[in-house]
């Protein structure tokens, strides 16, 4: 999932010859790298195209998140365009739970 102009010549061959051998890997891959950028830049109008594309190309645990994503459509589109986020309440969440590990 790293960007492709951070890979080592070798990394790089190696991904292609993958990505022949097996095009259901390269086109989940394709599909995260496409997803993480439509979260990443908040492109929510991109989303429902993204759902259909999963929904009929993808392998099929892809297609099972994609069917989840479509389920709480209304909760992944708030996410894709409003400003708030749970991420600190979540940080502090698995502090707790790491501080509580360590004590048992």
């Amino acid at each position: 999932m790293r960007p492709r102009e951070t890979l080592t010549e070798s990394q790089d061959e190696r991904l292609l010859q993958v990505r022949l051998a097996c095009p259901d890997i390269a086109r989940a891959g394709d599909l995260a790298r496409a997803f993480a950028d439509l979260v990443r830049h908040q492109r929510r109008y991109l989303l429902l195209k993204w759902i259909r594309q999963a929904e009929q190309h993808a392998p099929k645990p892809t297609r099972g998140f994609a069917g989840s994503l479509r389920q709480d459509l209304d909760a992944v589109t708030a996410v894709l365009t409003l400003p708030w986020s749970s991420g600190a309440v979540e940080g502090h969440v698995n502090r707790v739970k790491t501080i509580k590990r360590a004590m048992s």
